[in-house]
């Protein structure tokens, strides 16, 4: 029988009282506390209580009592504005803790990071409402009946723009910036030069001949500068000129909103974005925070952190802030599930530092500012580690022992049937699911996309063994560019910027690639889609995978560089193989695939292993060279249509070792996310056969126009302007060598063959300075 618990209620009457609580305990001595948003008129028995915070007291004091006893905090439905973000460090609990909504039926619980307001308004001019508001903290959202609305900005919101919803090359022009009285305090958010994400500057004030100062830039780990094309203002009193844009004027404490025709100010829910994180779970190696689980709650009104977002990632194009609406920093056994995670302004879940046994199930996360999860250890695990794109590893006093050298990374952790989508809102090097510094991640049954880079993201080899099965990954890279639907980068101990000092050095020292990359990761019965990259983009020395049996829409899958690659009995869509600049003794493997076109190959001399018993189109887009035991012919898949892309009885691909997989088990699994999720798109098969490419004739050598991704990218180019080299004979007039990209000729910019043509009739026998690209960097030859 069930009693009612009576305890002390201590500081009760100090406190306004918001919150209502009554707890019973089974015979088990296991306990649930119901708590209520707001006190009702009136109670019949129960003990008021004046704050969560005292029914997270209840549950400590209960375990002091009865240690190993579960609590259940109960959730009545409504919404829960917290004082401040909600601690929960090591050992306060003494068993297990479940935080829950009271009943899925009996409606929706909301933690918010937010501030509900109690505004007046008044009309201003032009549409445009204002009212009285001082805060003394800095927010960027504001949520008008529960949705978010538009901060002021140029140019104004376009849902239907590619890239931040309205880009403009004239946002920083002199001509606009002399329109702002008062800029400071405004904000830029543009793309990265070469599309690998974005940068976020502060507004600090107008300089003499007119431009902006500005303060950040430093979310990008590599830096290029911004894109001349994409960039916006915002948070600029004068841009405020659409509805739903509104503007905080903090110096004289004053919110204007330009609301849609019909909105009933004077009755609207307003609420303001106010803390970073919502909930944080902190401890660490020696003392984590064990057996924690939120379950069915809502979490919503986090405030940006894109001016946070600073954090390198050990040579990954990488930086990140180390937070999100749910933080889990130094945690065993702790739980996220079926929550929401609505309309927050950084990333959902973080998963941060040593962290054991995580598991984030059943989520439905969009909207988000930032990453939907990310588990990322600390650098202070990883041995010999480097931070920026283009530092070189020193071999001499290397500590070369293998895989971390602390345990203050995420390790056996779970992220699996979640629903993510329209994250990175504002950040554009984010993804889906975020992976650094981890071991044994499992990413299982996840639907993602519409999303600005990468759906599930790996950012080096430290140190592998993740298992990434079963997701559904489509609508990616959308704002980006050279970038994958599933991307990882390598760049680990052995990796150099500089491709003649790497080849040296994995010669003379091959056991140090797996050091890194200790365990394989594996890629297995997915299906991605990238429309503006590769479906599979393993990158810049990423190494020790086995990729099989999966899916590939659109982009096709491409390995650059990197050791240890097996890919086997994938379907490849409308595309083909790209392997780029491989290493000799790579001992890669790609066999047993179907592939639709001739491969793509950029930069290469060696073929690893094996490259053989594959199905092509049909003998002309074969690889002879390669691939002696591969057939052609029409693979005769069950239903393309409908996306069933198993193998009828009698097609050639079973004669090269094919083997059918299932087409129904793609991304998640929950009945409800399933009603919610959308469907990948599927594509109209087309046979693409070889393809020549425009070369031509340069003083010898063999040259041609930069004309598609993987040209681009194999040269990491941040655009597609050159002449790219393809063979250059021996004894040539420069010291150019193939793969490399001519810029300029003398004091000519060349865009392409023709210009490059031009400027050599120009100059005719006459030796001249040649610029270009060349490990992803421009230089000028001796």
């Amino acid at each position: 029988m069930k009693k009612l618990l009576t305890c002390i209620v201590y500081a009760a009457a100090l406190c306004q009282i918001t919150t209502v609580l009554s707890a019973q305990i089974t015979p088990d001595k296991s306990i649930s506390i119901s708590v209520t948003p707001d006190p009702p008129a009136k109670m019949s028995g129960g003990i008021v209580f004046t704050s969560l915070s005292h029914a997270i007291a209840l549950a400590h004091i209960h375990q002091q009592k009865e240690p190993g006893k579960s609590v259940n905090i109960l959730f009545q439905p409504g919404t829960y504005f917290l004082d401040t973000t909600l601690l929960i460090t090591a050992g306060y609990f003494n068993g297990p803790v479940t935080f829950q909504a009271a009943s899925k039926q009996g409606g929706q619980v909301t933690i918010s990071g937010g501030q509900a307001l109690q505004l007046q308004w008044t009309a201003w001019k032009n549409g445009i409402y204002k009212a009285t508001l001082d805060v003394p903290f800095e927010f960027h959202q504001l949520y008008i009946n529960n949705e978010q609305q538009i901060l002021a900005r140029y140019p104004n919101y376009d849902s239907s723009a590619k890239h931040f919803n309205g880009t403009a090359a004239d946002a920083l022009s002199p001509a606009r910036i002399k329109t702002w009285q008062h800029p400071e305090g405004g904000y830029i958010h543009a793309l990265h030069r070469a599309e690998w994400g974005g940068y976020h500057y502060r507004i600090t004030g107008v300089k003499a001949d007119g431009t902006l100062q500005l303060e950040g830039g430093y979310q990008n780990n590599r830096q290029m500068g911004m894109n001349e094309q994409h960039r916006f203002v915002e948070n600029i009193f004068e841009e405020l000129d659409a509805s739903r844009e509104w503007y905080y004027d903090k110096a004289n404490k004053t919110l204007y909103y330009k609301p849609l025709p019909g909105t009933n100010l004077q009755k609207a829910k307003v609420v303001i974005s106010r803390f970073s994180e919502i909930v944080v779970l902190k401890g660490d190696a020696a003392r984590p925070v064990k057996d924690v689980t939120w379950k069915g709650i809502r979490f919503a009104h986090s405030n940006a952190t894109f001016m946070d977002t600073r954090e390198p990632l050990l040579r990954s194009d990488w930086a990140i802030y180390r937070g999100g609406a749910v933080l889990l920093d130094g945690t065993e056994h702790c739980t996220i599930k079926d929550c929401e995670f609505d309309q927050n302004g950084g990333n959902a879940v973080f998963v941060s530092n040593y962290n054991r046994h995580a598991t984030i199930t059943g989520n439905h996360i969009h909207d988000a500012g930032g990453s939907g999860v990310c588990f990322v250890g600390n650098p202070d695990a990883v041995r010999a580690p480097l931070f920026e794109y283009n530092q070189s590893p020193v071999f001499a006093g290397m500590d070369t022992a293998a895989g971390p050298k602390s345990r203050n990374y995420p390790d056996s952790c779970v992220a699996s049937d979640n629903l993510i989508y329209r994250t990175g809102r504002i950040e554009k090097q984010s993804a889906g699911v975020q992976i650094s510094m981890a071991m044994d991640i499992t990413v299982a049954h996840n639907t993602i996309y519409d999303v600005p880079r990468a759906g599930i993201n790996v950012s080096e080899g430290t140190w592998g063994g993740h298992l990434i099965e079963y997701n559904d990954v489509f609508n990616t890279v959308l704002e980006t560019g050279d970038h994958g639907a599933f991307n990882s980068w390598g760049r680990d101990r052995w990796w150099y910027p500089d491709r003649e000092m790497m080849d040296s050095m994995v010669a003379l020292h091959p056991w140090l690639v797996k050091q890194d990359a200790v365990k394989t990761n594996v890629l297995r019965y997915n299906r991605f889609r990238c429309d503006h990259g590769w479906d599979i983009d393993l990158d810049d020395g990423s190494s020790n995978y086995h990729i099989y049996s999966n899916v590939c829409l659109n982009g096709g899958l491409k390995l650059r560089e990197g050791f240890f690659r097996t890919v086997e009995n994938n379907i490849i869509l409308n595309n083909s193989f790209h392997p780029h600049v491989w290493f000799a003794n790579s001992h890669d493997i790609f066999r047993h695939n179907i592939v639709t076109s001739s491969y793509k190959p950029i930069g290469i001399k060696y073929w690893g292993d094996t490259i053989d018993n594959n199905l092509f189109p049909d003998a002309a887009a074969m690889n002879t060279s390669t691939d002696v035991h591969s057939l052609s012919g029409d693979p005769l898949f069950i239903s393309p249509a409908k996306g069933d892309y198993r193998v009828q009885p009698g097609s050639p691909a079973l004669k090269i070792g094919f083997r059918n997989f299932p087409m129904d088990q793609f991304g998640v699994v929950s009945p409800a996310l399933k009603k919610l999720a959308a469907k990948a798109p599927l594509p109209v098969l087309k046979t693409i056969t070889a393809t020549g490419a425009g070369i031509s004739n340069w003083l010898g050598a063999q040259v041609k126009n930069i004309e598609t991704l993987g040209e681009r990218s194999a040269a990491g180019l941040p655009d597609d302007k050159g002449a790219f080299l393809v063979t250059v004979p021996a004894g040539f007039r420069y010291a150019v060598k193939a793969g490399d990209v001519i810029l300029q000729l003398g004091d000519k910019n060349v865009s392409n063959v023709k210009e490059l043509q031009q400027a050599t009739d120009f100059y005719g026998d006459k030796k001249v300075k040649v610029v270009i690209f060349r490990n992803q960097q421009r230089m000028q030859l001796p």
